[in-house]
């Protein structure tokens, strides 16, 4: 099949390289042109595991096309994708100027039936709008085509996109004609050779399937965390608690690790558009609004128990801290709403000053905090530890699972750790000698 995706950010790229990948003749479409030719020259913008092969063996062998002529791309494609950002509003809701900028473009160029597919992450309603777009836009030319809406909510893990996308659990598509439906079954009939579904439904329903999902899994996380909160305060161990009710095939262990609070491009941005939609509608949805309270709070209660070892804010100003992981989670170079980076921010604002190293997401970082005197980013795992006061392990990286514990000990002031991942047995801390704190459990 021949089909365009319009956006090369994260889901645009992985999208047409694993629809490639399958045989298709997928042309990507951007309007930085500085990005396009990065990628023809086979330089990948993002850090995800796989997609570097993927893109530069699709591109090689002519499947994969990067170009900025988006109404040469219209033309030529039957199956149009839309997969552009859509970043939040000031209000939390999700800005559509650029899906409804492609949806007149749609318009404007078509001169044959279309399947345009909403890709992004959209508001419930955003299929009406685009549909709306188009038919405007044909409607002041003079034309009377044919086209299809359809809605296929991506759910892309980051750091492991590449193997979402080519076995997935499930495929969610809104659609409301059966020229849709028969394009989009053999469009991911590669797919689903191992019997995962494709789920039809509605537009709309597509669209609030996807907002529901980041939703309920950030509500796991918060839910957690907060009883993180109480182990600590009991005596409890909260590892223990997740075993027992991890077990109970109706929770599941899925997003119940406690840690320092989500973040990343999705979870934060769809909480917000969520709750912007409810009260667009009038309703009051409490779980949502909690759930993005509970989150922020996390940060805050972690640099509390900082703070609170080193005799509250004062105690901490002048003070070294070694920061291990910047990223928002493993195997990402995204730091988007990433908590390391307000966990450093906290510090730093109480004149504290930090090292830091991520093995990705450094130069992001650097770009993020610019000239900050007081923040050091680093290029060895090892290099913070010189002199610091405590560590502090924000990204649950694999290389920082079995680090050498004795070398950290020799570096740092006095061995003090605060793990906000869980990483470490209290027993192995104990014996080794450090003063240990985590997340929902004993600090030994």
């Amino acid at each position: 099949m021949k089909l365009a995706v319009i956006g090369t950010g994260y889901v645009g790229l992985v999208t047409g390289a694993c629809l490639a990948d399958v045989g298709n003749t997928v042309t990507c479409i951007d309007v930085d042109e500085a990005k396009i030719r990065r990628l023809q020259d086979g330089i990948i913008p993002i850090y995800e595991p796989g997609l570097e092969d993927v893109v530069k063996t699709n591109f090689a062998a002519g499947r994969l096309k990067f170009t900025t002529q988006l109404s040469g791309a219209i033309a030529e494609n039957e199956i149009l994708m839309i997969a552009v950002g859509t970043p939040p509003n000031e209000d939390g809701s999700a800005d559509l100027k650029h899906v409804l900028s492609v949806a007149r473009a749609v318009g404007d160029s078509m001169t044959e039936r279309k399947l345009v597919i909403t890709k992004s992450t959209v508001p419930v309603g955003t299929g009406d709008k685009v549909k709306a777009a188009i038919q405007e836009r044909l409607s002041a030319r003079g034309m009377n085509i044919q086209f299809s809406i359809a809605s296929n909510p991506e759910f892309l893990k980051e750091g492991a996109a590449v193997n979402d996308f080519m076995r997935p659990d499930r495929i969610v598509v809104g659609c409301m004609d059966e020229y849709a439906r028969k394009k989009i079954e053999q469009l991911y009939a590669p797919f689903i050779l191992n019997r995962h579904p494709v789920i039809f439904m509605d537009i709309r329903s597509a669209e609030l399937t996807k907002y529901a999902a980041n939703a309920m899994l950030a509500t796991k996380i918060s839910f957690m965390n907060e009883v993180a909160r109480v182990a600590e305060a009991v005596g409890a161990d909260i590892k223990s608690v997740r075993d027992g009710i991890g077990s109970d095939p109706r929770i599941g262990y899925h997003f119940t690790y406690p840690g320092v609070g989500y973040g990343g491009s999705c979870f934060p941005k769809d909480v917000k558009a969520l709750k912007q939609t409810s009260h667009e509608l009038g309703l009051d949805l409490a779980i949502v609004d909690a759930v993005e309270r509970v989150n922020m709070s996390q940060r805050a209660f972690f640099v509390k128990k900082i703070e609170s070892h080193f005799g509250g804010t004062n105690g901490i100003k002048g003070r070294k801290f070694a920061v291990w992981g910047l990223s928002f989670k493993p195997e990402t170079d995204d730091i988007r709403e990433a908590p390391a980076l307000d966990v450093i921010s906290r510090l730093l604002q109480a004149g504290a000053q930090v090292a830091a190293f991520d093995p990705i997401a450094r130069d992001n970082v650097r770009e993020h905090f610019g000239a900050a005197h007081a923040l050091q980013i680093c290029n060895d795992q090892y290099e913070p530890l010189a002199q610091a006061d405590a560590l502090l392990l924000l990204t649950e990286w694999k290389l920082f699972r079995s680090p050498d514990f004795d070398r950290v000990k020799s570096l740092l002031k006095k061995p003090v750790i605060f793990d906000g991942r869980n990483q470490y047995s209290l027993e192995q801390m104990r014996d080794l000698g450090f003063k240990y704190f985590s997340i929902g459990r004993p600090a030994v």
